[in-house]
């Protein structure tokens, strides 16, 4: 049996799409899993033992209609008897429609049965959750293939290799980082501004990280957002900026996830860092947008492990009723009455749970 699993967009995404894989793997053990995303997500895919190949979907052939129909006629020889696309856009739905596959599964649009012929329902944020909407929609894709609710394990993971966490250490032991402090990496800026809390209010946050604990911190920022990681670091007060090794990065993504691994607990913006912190299991904090479906990406909620906070916790009123749109072009005003003050208890509960 082969078959592919289709996943557009962003790391976080990509990663969370995994547990397609791993539990079609346990239902079908001898067949063949292909998934397929972007360039930039392929290295959390990298040692899944669940995921036989990775086939990159390059921009220059969603770019082209002849490179395109070129890789469709190319993917239709891998003779595919299960396809799950989990976005759906244009080129999956043509990718999908010449596959040839016996089951096209997707979620359900409008005009999705043109393409598919297993269209799922979303759950309705009135409905309940049992991981997260993220999680909760992407298990009702096996929904047609009969695999027991029961054994499905609904856990993202990251594999991280002994070669991996060894280089991981010797950067830490390189910047001094002492083995006698619990490390706490700060996912300092989301990946774009809408999903990004303010800057001195974050700046307030690692000064409550720092006041609370013995503790090591490390920044998580791209090389391109360091003038907004120095303009946190400026904010911080003396003390904690005393706690922070600011040039302590990763040289790509795999080293970065290695890091992560050395790392306690992870608190920040909502985004990939956060995600693939829960696929290493460790606990995290995190802070949504204003604009973000806290129901959809507060996976694995628990209170304990895994925290989350967004304005709608505390000021529900300022954003009932308003369109997603609306609040996402205005994001900033939005942000600005989510005030660390208002969970500055939980993020010290969360350090001494987890610490």
């Amino acid at each position: 049996m082969k078959i592919l699993v289709i996943q557009q967009k962003r790391i976080g995404d990509v990663l969370i799409s995994t547990i397609l894989c791993n539990n079609l793997k346990k239902k079908y053990p001898e067949s063949t899993i292909d998934f397929m995303c972007y360039s930039n997500c392929t290295d959390v895919l990298i040692g899944n033992p669940n995921i036989d190949s990775v086939i990159v979907l390059e921009e220059k052939i969603r770019k082209s209609y002849l490179s395109l129909f070129k890789f469709i006629f190319k993917m239709r020889s891998n003779k595919y008897d299960i396809l799950i696309d989990v976005y759906g856009k244009l080129e999956t739905n043509l990718i999908t429609i010449f596959s040839g596959a016996d089951y096209k599964i997707s979620y359900h649009k409008w005009y999705s049965s043109l393409f598919y012929n297993h269209n799922i329902k979303r759950l309705e944020n009135n409905d309940e959750t049992n991981y997260g909407f993220a999680i909760d929609n992407r298990i009702l894709l096996l929904s047609p293939l009969n695999i027991d609710n029961a054994l499905i394990d609904p856990f993202p993971k990251l594999y991280v290799s002994n070669e991996e966490n060894q280089e991981a250490i010797a950067l830490l032991d390189k910047h001094k980082v002492s083995k006698d402090r619990k490390i706490v990496m700060i996912s300092l800026l989301g990946s774009e501004k809408s999903k990004t809390y303010p800057l001195d209010y974050m700046a307030k946050v690692v000064d409550y990280v720092a006041e609370n604990k013995d503790v090591t911190i490390l920044f998580n920022y791209f090389p391109n957002q360091i003038e907004d990681a120095q303009k946190v670091f400026n904010l911080c007060s003396k003390s904690t900026q005393e706690k922070i090794h600011f040039d302590l990065l990763g040289s790509n993504l795999r080293s970065f996830i290695g890091i992560m691994n050395q790392c306690d607990i992870i608190i920040g913006n909502d985004g990939g860092a956060i995600n693939m912190a829960k696929a290493l299991n460790k606990p995290t904090f995190t802070i949504f947008s204003p604009y973000v479906t806290k129901n959809d990406w507060a996976t694995f909620e628990d209170g304990l492990q895994n925290i989350s906070v967004h304005l709608s916790d505390f000021k529900p009123e300022l954003i009932n009723n308003i369109l997603h749109k609306e609040i996402k072009s205005n994001s900033a005003l939005f942000y600005q009455d989510l005030n660390p003050e208002l969970f500055k208890s939980q993020i010290h509960f969360f350090m001494t749970r987890n610490l």
